[in-house]
């Protein structure tokens, strides 16, 4: 990463980030230095990015979404994220291309990471989802899509999958 004692971020992290996200080598600096205040360690640990998140949904347990959006930006699975890892998530999920959105919901979705995603693991995301949505607001939704296993098997026929069935996305 970037050299924490001096603040200064590395120029090999700056142009590979400026050439694979959005923003100005400005910008980066920026936020840099604003993820150093909030992480002195140049890294986040799953449990603050747990209660980042819980922060947004005050209401409700996004505990297990985060958890696995936690592990969708991990990049090299050491259990943080690094400044470049984090950026490119943001740059990812608020202006990346669509491909690039697709790549990542496969792998949020792809819990066991093998390159398929199946019926147990849809599941596992959907209920997650769920917990992020308090119950007054759940009694709301359609009768088909109104639980997760029912979410689950709806999104399951529109791809057209069988209850045994994988869906490989290349």
């Amino acid at each position: 990463m970037g050299n924490t004692k001096s603040g200064a971020l590395s120029k090999e992290i700056l142009e590979e980030l400026q050439l694979n996200t959005k923003f100005t080598q400005e910008e980066l600096c920026t936020w840099y230095q604003s993820f150093l205040k909030e992480c002195p360690s140049g890294r986040i640990s799953k449990k603050q990015f747990e209660s980042i998140y819980s922060k947004f949904f005050p209401d409700a347990d996004p505990k297990a979404y985060a958890q696995h959006v936690f592990r969708s930006f991990d990049a090299n699975n050491d259990g943080t994220l690094d400044f470049k890892e984090y950026m490119i998530a943001l740059h990812m999920t608020s202006s990346g291309k669509a491909n690039q959105k697709l790549e990542w919901a496969f792998c949020l979705y792809d819990v066991d990471g093998n390159g398929t995603i199946n019926k147990k693991e849809v599941l596992e995301i959907i209920t997650a989802i769920f917990k992020m949505i308090n119950a007054e607001d759940q009694k709301h939704l359609p009768e088909d899509e109104n639980t997760p296993e029912k979410r689950t098997n709806k999104i399951w026929v529109y791809f057209g999958k069988k209850d045994d069935g994988k869906s490989h996305f290349t």
